[in-house]
């Protein structure tokens, strides 16, 4: 034998050898990974066997919890809305009217804001007729009150919320308060309605003047005429922007 057939047959050995090796390898690796699996899966029931009680206790606890939660959505929350959604249509009429007092108390037959807010708490009607409470107190001239229902104030609307706020500003300004005036007017305007935002732009820009805070005010006329070109405030901004641009130089 020559000694390249030597070394072709030495390494023909070697070859099968490893393949050998290689399928015992994966052999070995198959076998502990079904032991391991069985091990998990015989843990997982032995678990399952010893906490027998405690997860039929858990699996009846959510149980409850959800049903709970659908049968208090469905047979009380919802009559709730329904009743206090009727009760807001007269309450509503009487606000339309500028009849606050009535808006507020009710008629005798029909409930106004303040039973709906406290009667029906759970309910997107109680937190709305909060507002109409808040601003109702607002035309009265009754403003602390009006501050009470308007504090804290929110909902799902964006448009509602930033007249909250507005109002809330308002009621503050009434009893002097500047400072709380200006962040109120500042969080209505926020909003990019073209309606809402310019008349509560206008008012906190008529606030900074009267604080003296002209180039604030400046701001404030200049968003109106560059962000909200049609609105009705915009008409008549540059008289107002020309008087907070020469006060600021003085």
């Amino acid at each position: 034998m020559s000694y390249f057939d030597f070394l072709v047959k030495e390494l023909h050995l070697r070859i099968n050898n490893n393949k050998e090796f290689m399928s015992k390898e994966k052999e070995y690796a198959t076998e502990a990974s079904m032991e391991n699996v069985e091990h998990a899966l015989s843990t997982t029931e032995q678990f399952i066997e010893d906490n027998q009680k405690t997860l039929t206790i858990i699996m009846f606890a959510i149980i409850i919890v959800v049903g709970g939660y659908w049968a208090t959505k469905k047979l009380y929350i919802q009559p709730q809305e329904n009743e206090a959604q009727n009760a807001m249509f007269f309450a509503q009429n009487y606000f339309e009217k500028d009849s606050f007092n009535l808006a507020l108390n009710g008629d005798g037959m029909n409930q106004g804001f303040l039973d709906i807010a406290e009667g029906y708490s759970l309910t997107k009607s109680s937190k709305l007729a909060k507002y109409y409470a808040g601003v109702s107190y607002l035309n009265l001239g009754n403003f602390d009150e009006a501050i009470d229902y308007l504090e804290g104030f929110s909902c799902g609307d964006e448009v509602i919320n930033a007249m909250g706020k507005g109002a809330l500003a308002d009621a503050y300004l009434e009893k002097g308060n500047t400072s709380k005036a200006i962040s109120n007017y500042s969080s209505a305007a926020k909003i990019g309605n073209a309606v809402v935002a310019p008349a509560y732009l206008l008012k906190l820009g008529l606030v900074y003047e009267d604080a003296k805070e002209y180039n604030k005010a400046l701001e404030a006329y200049t968003r109106i005429k560059t962000d909200f070109k049609a609105s009705a405030e915009a008409r008549s901004i540059d008289k107002y922007i020309t008087r907070a641009d020469l006060l600021s130089k003085k």
